[in-house]
């Protein structure tokens, strides 16, 4: 317990930095709309771009993005078509985002950092690559297609850079080509403005604080994702290859588990405000999530690890 205690007090920062978020949304008129466009744009390509160029890439390595990415996408699929029986406010379309992700980066990366020191931190990243993924490609898709024709939708998924920077950073990873020295604290300052400023736009989109959970049907569904499926997918995953296939190490099982237990991505918050897709809804869900894996991630890793 002394483990989940360190892991609790570890997270406090993240929550003072939502509720700074809300302090600039609500007093200063800072438009989460902008910094969401930065935080698609240029912060997060660079995170990936530097993340992958940081982690030892093998054949097992480089499929743990599409591994990730196919279990988001099978989880988000699924709840999708609950989704649209269930809502009928136009806020299914953001239901993929908020089950199939996480908070893998601005939340996760802190966490992975404290669980299993920098050299761990490089093969998370690595995993947390899938979901980046699924949110610049399907997720987004799914998101666009609430308000946009399929032409349109797929459109603004080919022009997000994500996609593009992953599979850079694995060219240049594999032919033995460093990040440049001059460049490395540039890469380090964005990663602190990827965590900094996505949990701050969580605060941004809370407009007010009654009513956080909006549609009550899109919290339990969002949440019944997030913190069962989710963890279930893992957990299966992890049973089966470390009894059957053999094919990873522990490491890998650990970090695809934290991935599966962090709460609602923030970036549901970025798309959904960049979308105009049901933006408070989504940051209203975000925040209750954020709020509930304060206790949940603890209770889980010291139960799991």
């Amino acid at each position: 317990m002394s483990a989940a205690l360190a892991l609790l007090l570890k997270l406090l920062p993240l929550y003072v930095t939502v509720a700074l978020g809300w302090i600039a949304g609500r007093f200063l008129e800072a438009s989460g709309r902008h910094i969401a466009g930065i935080m698609l744009y240029i912060i997060t390509p660079s995170v990936v771009f530097s993340g992958v160029m940081a982690a030892p890439l093998s054949a097992e390595v480089i499929l743990l993005p599409a591994l990730v990415f196919g279990f988001c996408t099978v989880i988000a699929l699924g709840h999708m078509a609950v989704a649209r029986k269930l809502l009928s406010d136009g806020s299914a379309a953001v239901i993929p985002l908020s089950v199939g992700t996480g908070n893998t980066g601005y939340f996760g990366i802190p966490v992975a950092l404290l669980l299993f020191g920098e050299e761990g931190l490089a093969l998370y990243i690595v995993c947390m690559l899938g979901t980046t993924l699924f949110e610049n490609s399907v997720g987004f898709y799914l998101a666009a297609r609430g308000k946009y024709s399929i032409q349109d939708a797929l459109l603004r998924v080919v022009r997000l850079p994500s996609v593009y920077a992953f599979l850079a950073a694995v060219v240049l990873n594999l032919s033995g080509a460093p990040i440049p020295d001059v460049f490395v604290p540039l890469f380090d300052n964005l990663r602190g403005a990827y965590s900094i400023l996505g949990m701050m736009i969580i605060g941004m989109g809370i407009t007010s604080f009654r009513g956080l959970a909006g549609n009550p049907r899109f919290t339990a569904l969002a949440f019944f994702g997030k913190f069962v499926i989710w963890p279930l997918v893992a957990i299966v995953f992890w049973w089966v290859d470390s009894t059957l296939l053999g094919i990873y190490e522990p490491a890998v099982h650990q970090a695809i588990f934290l991935i599966s237990i962090t709460p609602i991505a923030a970036n549901t918050v970025v798309i959904a405000t960049l979308l105009d897709a049901s933006p408070r809804q989504a940051a209203g869900t975000t925040l209750l999530s954020t709020l509930f894996a304060l206790g949940f991630i603890p209770v889980m890793i010291a139960w799991v690890f």
